[in-house]
Formats: structure tokens, C-alpha cells, sequence
């Protein structure tokens, strides 16, 4: 229905690719960090929290490691703090490059992240420069064979859903952020599997790179930018074609 197939499709393959690295448990514990900070530590109040906590279970992150993450976010562990920071940037080919990160030290992730994107072809914009580019839409995915489509469909407005469109094995279900909550928990309830819940920001006008090194090199930036471990997210507008995904996939 909306045509953001090709992002729902990218996201599965990213995470394929980040279920790999070593950094991941990290980067997951931080994320239930932050959430128990903002929404409490009661996953059955703080549906941030759930979702976190399922996405490290998923990979096989230790429970001491969760428990710890959850009572470091609520205060009763140390005194780290962690900020969120949203960096505006540009990427070969002229795309644009969100980055969301976690961190501790603004100080040294800014330059770090300066860095990887002046080595791999990309520059830093100021605020507002590329962020104009994406909405900011609530994602629900939900899994499962023979679904009936209607009455998800059905069940989805109800609960705030906007648009919906197949997506792997299941539907990609997408509504307004402050909705995102609420059609998780209707879906859950109605029996459906959430495979992941999340506010991304998705771009308005994909670029689509064709040619095989450019999308090469349009690539790895976002890979790098990735692997780094205050990065939480990396968002673009870049849309490269099934065929040139499929080379760079094989390489």
C-alpha cells in the first residue's frame, strides 16, 4: 500500500548482518537503558522497555545482563548517563544520511563520527540540513504464514494504523509515533506475533544508486557508520535495485 517495501526489506537484511557483530549485545543493552530511564522498569508498563528487552532476548543477550541494564536505567545501578544525539549527514551519491546514536561522551562520539564519514565519502550537515528528507512514522512488524489481511488490516485501524504492506513473511504495519504503543499492544492482544516495534524515520523521496560501485561505496559508509558502538540506527534515503543488492549481497 505505502511502497516502503524496499525499506522494510533493507532493514531485514540489516539485521541479518548486525546479529554478527560483536558490538550488538551493546548496543541492544544500551537501548534498555535508555528505555527504563524514560518509561520505568516495568516492560508491563513501559512498552519502549518490551520491546527492548525481546530484541536482546532474541539474540541470546544474558538475563543478569538485561536485569543489570534495567536497574541501571531506573538509577539503582552507577550513575552513567547516556544521551541520545541525532547527527545530520551526507553520503556519496548525494544521499542523506541520518545517525542515531547513544553515548556517554558527545565529545568523543561527534569527532568519531566526523571521522568515519569524511574516510568513506560523506561530510557532516548542520541540524535540519537533511532531516527535512523523512517522516517520522511508528513501524510495526508482524509475522506469520497465512495471515488473514483484512482482519489484521481490521485490527490494525482500530488501533491507529495508517498503512500496511507485505513484507517478508508477514505485514509491515506503520502509524503516527505516538501511536506506536497502542497498536503494538492491540496487536498482541489480538494474538498476532510483533516481531518488532519501533519510531524510524523514513525518507520521503528514496535515491536510487544503480551503478554497482556507487552503491558499493553508498553502502559501506552506512555499514560503517553502523558498526560503530555508540551508533543505534543509521537511516537513508538510499535505494539501491533488487539486481545491484543481489551482487553487492554475493560479494
Amino acid at each position: 500500500m505505502s511502497g516502503h517495501s524496499k525499506w522494510a526489506n533493507i532493514k531485514h537484511r540489516k539485521a541479518a548482518q548486525d546479529a554478527k557483530r560483536g558490538n550488538l549485545f551493546q548496543k541492544l543493552v544500551r537501548a534498555i537503558i535508555i528505555a527504563a530511564k524514560e518509561g520505568g522498569g516495568d516492560p508491563g508498563m513501559n512498552m519502549r522497555l518490551k520491546t527492548a528487552i525481546e530484541r536482546a532476548k532474541a539474540v541470546s543477550v544474558p538475563q543478569d545482563n538485561i536485569t543489570r541494564a534495567i536497574k541501571r536505567g531506573t538509577g539503582e545501578l552507577g550513575d552513567v548517563t547516556y544521551e541520545e544525539l541525532l547527527y545530520e549527514a551526507y553520503g556519496p551519491s548525494g544521499i542523506a544520511v541520518l545517525v542515531s546514536v547513544l553515548t556517554d561522551n558527545r565529545n568523543r562520539t561527534t569527532p568519531e563520527i566526523r571521522a568515519l564519514l569524511t574516510r568513506n565519502g560523506g561530510q557532516m550537515g548542520e541540524s535540519g540540513s537533511v532531516a527535512w528528507m523523512f517522516d517520522r512514522r511508528g513501524v510495526v512488524e508482524v509475522k506469520g504464514e497465512g495471515l488473514d489481511e483484512d482482519a489484521l488490516m481490521t485490527c490494525g485501524l482500530d488501533a491507529g494504523m495508517t498503512d500496511m504492506e507485505p513484507s517478508g513473511e508477514g505485514y509491515t504495519l506503520y502509524c503516527e509515533p505516538p501511536e506506536l504503543d497502542a497498536l503494538q499492544a492491540a496487536l498482541e492482544k489480538a494474538g498476532y506475533v510483533v516481531e518488532n516495534a519501533e519510531v524510524s524515520m523514513l525518507a520521503k523521496t528514496p535515491v536510487e544508486v544503480s551503478e554497482v560501485e556507487a552503491a558499493r561505496k553508498a553502502a559501506r559508509l552506512i555499514d560503517v557508520l553502523e558498526e560503530h558502538d555508540d551508533v543505534q540506527n543509521v537511516y537513508s534515503n538510499l535505494d539501491i535495485p533488487d539486481e545491484v543488492a543481489a551482487q553487492l549481497d554475493a560479494e
